[in-house]
């Protein structure tokens, strides 16, 4: 038995699709971007959720307290087919983190990067992958 049981199923117009786990909620998705966020960008999307919710548990774990955070992803991609990503940078705004924690703030970056962001260890090699986080 697989570990990802995900149906997308095209919606009969367009570049339109609903997805999802089999059994779960649906996302809307359109390879043109217009109606609904495109297949490139919902990959930033999940990576960016991946890496947020693991530094959110290993924050509640280190027990620093945590007010606000929010993942900003921004990347290049190749000109001509496949237009796959070259490179992606993080940039983490956290609030609510003490200053004395900033320390703990950036391991907790840091493990999900390294360890635990399974989009991320997915996506190939070769990608580069750059991360800043600012304490606000």
């Amino acid at each position: 038995m697989a570990d990802v049981d995900v149906t997308v199923r095209w919606l009969g117009e367009g570049l339109r699709f609903a997805g999802g786990a089999v059994g779960g909620p649906v996302t809307e998705v359109d390879g043109n971007g217009r109606q609904a966020t495109s297949p490139v960008n919902l990959l930033a999307v999940s990576l960016a959720a991946c890496t947020a919710a693991d530094v959110v548990e290993i924050l509640e774990k280190m027990r620093v307290p945590l007010a606000a955070l929010e993942v900003k992803v921004d990347g290049d991609r190749r000109p001509e087919p496949p237009r796959r990503y070259t490179r992606i940078r993080l940039e983490y705004r956290v609030r609510g983190v003490p200053a004395e924690a900033e320390s703990k703030l950036r391991r907790a970056v840091a493990l999900s990067h390294e360890k635990y962001c399974s989009v991320l260890h997915s996506l190939r090699g070769d990608i580069e992958v750059a991360t800043d986080v600012v304490l606000e």
